[in-house]
This record gives structure tokens, C-alpha cells and sequence, in this order.
């Protein structure tokens, strides 16, 4: 990795951009918060926690974002793979919020059913959490 990235990443700067990139990537626009989260835990492994926690916290706000973008969204009967998978199995299924493309739709459905905020927050949470220490765990061989 270039000196300079690896510095950046060391430096305190880093869960700013962690955060931010791990925010944005919940919401309905584009991102990637995976990389960042790499390149961080490579350059300071001894803050890998910090990076997971810092990750999850942005990745699981941003998806209460796209909740409360439902919360607006009128009742109507909409019926797509979002709607009847919480219908299916409700707030559960928010565990799987992380899965790209599908999962973002997940809390905005959340929040257009009107399902608890906390109860949201706590699964979407755990299923964000998950994945980053998934990543971080296949990333451990590196990390000494």
C-alpha cells in the first residue's frame, strides 16, 4: 500500500471517511464502505474494533435514513420483494439488510410498514455488525 495511504489511514481522519462511505453505502445510493474498511484494518490493525464499530454504527444510521424515507412514503398498496419478505417474516428479516441491491430496499419497507423504529434499529444493527466481522474475519491471515 502507498506510504501516504497508509498513513491516511492511520491517522485519526480515517472513521470520519469510514463512517461517512459505510452511511452512504446503506442508503439507496451507491457506495462501498468495504474497501475503506480494509484499507484502514490493514494500516492499523490494532484499531480493526475501532473500524468495525465505526462501520457499523454508519452502515446501520444510514439504513434508519432510508426507515424514515418510508415513514414518509404514503400508504399504498405496494407489493414488491421488500414488502412481502417483512410481511413474510417481519423485523427478522432486516438481518439481511446487508445483502447488496435487495437489502438497501429492506428498512425503507420497514419504515413504509411502519415497523417499530427500535426493533428496526436492533436487527438491522446485528446484520450490519455481522458482516463487517465477516469481512474483517477473512481478513485476519493478514492482520497478524
Amino acid at each position: 500500500m502507498p506510504e501516504a495511504l497508509a498513513s491516511f489511514f492511520a491517522s485519526k481522519g480515517a472513521e470520519w471517511l469510514l463512517f461517512a462511505s459505510a452511511f452512504v453505502s446503506a442508503t439507496l445510493m451507491p457506495g462501498g464502505s468495504e474497501l475503506i474498511l480494509l484499507g484502514a484494518a490493514v494500516s492499523a490493525p490494532e484499531r480493526r474494533l475501532e473500524y468495525w464499530a465505526v462501520a457499523t454504527a454508519g452502515n446501520a444510521l444510514g439504513a434508519m435514513t432510508s426507515y424514515v424515507v418510508g415513514r414518509w412514503i404514503p400508504e399504498r398498496g405496494a407489493d414488491n420483494r421488500a414488502v412481502r419478505s417483512l410481511k413474510r417474516w417481519g423485523a427478522p428479516a432486516l438481518l439481511l439488510s446487508w445483502v447488496p441491491l435487495v437489502g438497501d430496499a429492506l428498512p425503507l419497507a420497514a419504515g413504509w410498514l411502519r415497523l417499530s423504529p427500535w426493533t428496526t434499529f436492533l436487527f438491522v444493527l446485528i446484520g450490519k455488525g455481522a458482516r463487517y466481522a465477516a469481512i474483517l474475519g477473512a481478513l485476519q491471515p493478514w492482520l497478524g
